[in-house]
């Protein structure tokens, strides 16, 4: 541990790239003006480029207790984001006794909008124990559970296929959701952080700004980019497969696979205004992100 003195907050997943929730809670904060530890598991480029921004580093595993304990210390408010692996359990519980014992008084939790007990995927059943977890520890917790983030788009999408042949293949049927931007979520999450007391003991759903269809999703990318761009339905199997391929772990295939069925009966269809009321400012829109990310789905010059 390379920390030293107070601080008025703790990030942990400080360094994460999907959505990178940590990293821009962290980035905000300083931002704000608040000392900031970020916790991370490798002392790497992005570590650097946080402590140059001002974050005191914390390297280390969420399950060693005594880590996580130390990085605690003095600590009033924390952020907790972990992988979607299967030892969310045991990062969560470990998480939740450090924090009990340092006298830590407010988390915000990065959960899913899918965790439920009941839930076709163990990763979300994960999720649902976890936010249990942390309500047991007596801390004043607030959950966070958002839908698919927008820059899903950038990866279980594929947008190789969007660049080359001008077709998203998902397996998401007509089901809708309305697409959320890391850097919104995390704005929630540092409106809850700077004013915990309100939201002890709430679970809000932080969405973008409209629920959509992937073949109206697919009509955006074509306004945007000014080229035909067409939404192909698949066959949950046969995305599993491809998943499984790619190299995706056994169960983030199986989390996905599950997820995509449930979203073709509208499990993620529904729009809440939370971004805007939490956040400070309203969510980023699809068309904004795909011009932003123009690049990376416009074909390639030969």
């Amino acid at each position: 541990m390379t920390a030293s003195g107070s601080t008025d907050f703790l990030i942990v997943g400080a360094a994460g790239s999907h959505g990178a929730t940590g990293n821009h809670v962290t980035r905000q904060l300083l931002a704000q003006g608040h000392r900031v530890r970020a916790f991370v598991r490798q002392d790497d480029e992005r570590a650097a480029t946080l402590k140059m921004l001002g974050a005191q580093i914390v390297v280390g595993d969420v399950r060693d207790f005594s880590t996580v304990r130390a990085a605690l210390e003095d600590v009033g408010g924390a952020y907790f984001t972990y992988p979607l692996d299967a030892s969310l359990l045991e990062a969560t519980t470990t998480f939740a006794a450090a924090g009990k014992q340092s006298g830590l008084r407010s988390i915000v939790n990065m959960s899913q909008i899918t965790a439920r007990p009941d839930h076709a995927s163990p990763a979300a059943r994960g999720h649902w124990l976890a936010e249990r977890v942390l309500d047991w520890s007596g801390i004043g917790v607030t959950h966070i559970r958002p839908p698919y983030f927008l820059e899903n788009l950038l990866t279980i999408a594929n947008p190789t296929t969007i660049r080359t042949e001008g077709k998203l293949y998902l397996p998401f049927g007509q089901g809708r959701h309305a697409p959320v931007a890391g850097e919104d979520i995390a704005r929630v999450a540092v409106g809850v952080l700077t004013n915990p007391g309100p939201h002890h003991g709430k679970t809000y759903v932080t969405t973008g700004p409209v629920a959509l269809s992937m073949a109206e999703q697919a009509d955006t990318f074509r306004r945007v980019l000014n080229r035909p761009v067409q939404y192909v339905d698949i066959p949950v199997e046969n995305w599993r497969q491809a998943l499984s391929q790619g190299g995706f772990p056994p169960l983030l295939v199986e989390h996905l696979s599950q997820v995509a069925e449930a979203h073709k009966h509208g499990e993620q269809d529904l729009v809440t205004d939370v971004v805007k009321a939490i956040g400070g400012s309203p969510p980023q829109t699809l068309e904004t992100f795909v011009r932003d990310h123009r690049s990376t789905f416009e074909p390639t010059a030969p």
